[in-house]
């Protein structure tokens, strides 16, 4: 262990003082406090934790990665070790499929599977042609923002993922959910899905290892996962952004459209927003 009991006890009795009423705090509050004890701390787990899981995942130096980012994984300061504190927790009763399905299950929804949306859609001097019919709906575009304008102003970077899957003829493989390798192994982390969706088989395991990838917009394999956020490629999508306002009928959502890392309940969140925002009654809301 790093730090013995006694230090150990320390640096815990300053952190609920200097930290009262604070169940999580991010990293960089610890690395900029005054207490020597406590920046120790932040910098023990700064460079066990942040710096090589970061240069791993992002293919880069920490230094070089979004504040909003790092601060998406803070300290917690308590003996809860759940990822996520919410007071509601929970996974689809018959799972995403039927959730998916009963949303999609209307007869005024129509689907096109095998079908690039550049094909269907078209751009052109502000207005937005569907079929080579000008249309004057509303269009709600969740897809990448770079793609639906042909790169115009050059392709926006992303991390992609190679996923792994892994068969285990045992009851469990590892003690929780989700293990992360911050230091260790090539991959980012291991899911073992049993705990997710309380499956009662005991002879067999199915695990998932995720392996980060360097995004190729060229390559049809690769899916954009991970916006990489910093001043230079937030630049770059915001002319795209602008260039989106031209269209009166033309909303953005998600990930790939806003270029942001939203987690699932926040990007829910924001559909609800925006479908508020285009009914009228978010009158200030942006798109």
């Amino acid at each position: 262990l790093h730090f013995n009991k006694k230090k150990s006890t320390s640096i815990k009795n300053k952190l609920k003082n200097q930290y009262k009423n604070k169940v999580k705090v991010s990293i960089l509050e610890l690395l900029e406090s005054k207490d020597n004890e406590i920046k120790e701390f932040g910098n023990f787990v700064y460079e066990n934790i942040f710096v090589h899981y970061t240069a791993k995942q992002w293919n880069t130096s920490i230094e070089k990665v979004d504040t909003s980012v790092i601060n998406r994984v803070p300290v917690l300061l308590g003996y809860d070790d759940r990822y996520f504190q919410d007071e509601y927790q929970f996974m689809p009763k018959n799972g995403y499929n039927e959730i998916f399905e009963n949303m999609l299950n209307n007869r005024n929804i129509t689907i096109e599977l095998d079908t690039d949306s550049k094909e269907m859609i078209a751009l052109k001097k502000d207005k937005i042609y569907y079929k080579n019919k000008e249309f004057k709906g509303i269009l709600i575009y969740t897809g990448q923002i770079d793609e639906l304008f042909s790169y115009e102003y050059g392709p926006l970077p992303y991390r992609s993922l190679t996923l792994k899957f892994e068969d285990k003829k045992m009851n469990y493989y590892q003690p929780i959910s989700v293990v992360n390798y911050t230091i260790s192994e090539k991959y980012t982390r291991i899911t073992e899905f049993k705990y997710l969706s309380n499956q009662m088989s005991e002879k067999n395991t199915t695990i998932l290892k995720e392996y980060p990838l360097t995004y190729n917009y060229k390559l049809k394999k690769h899916i954009p996962y991970y916006a990489i956020l910093n001043d230079e490629n937030k630049e770059l999508y915001n002319k795209y952004y602008k260039k989106a306002q031209n269209y009166n009928n033309l909303y953005l959502c998600g990930r790939l459209a806003e270029y942001k890392y939203y987690n699932m309940d926040a990007v829910i969140r924001r559909t609800m927003d925006l479908y508020k925002n285009i009914k009228g009654d978010n009158k200030n809301e942006k798109k």
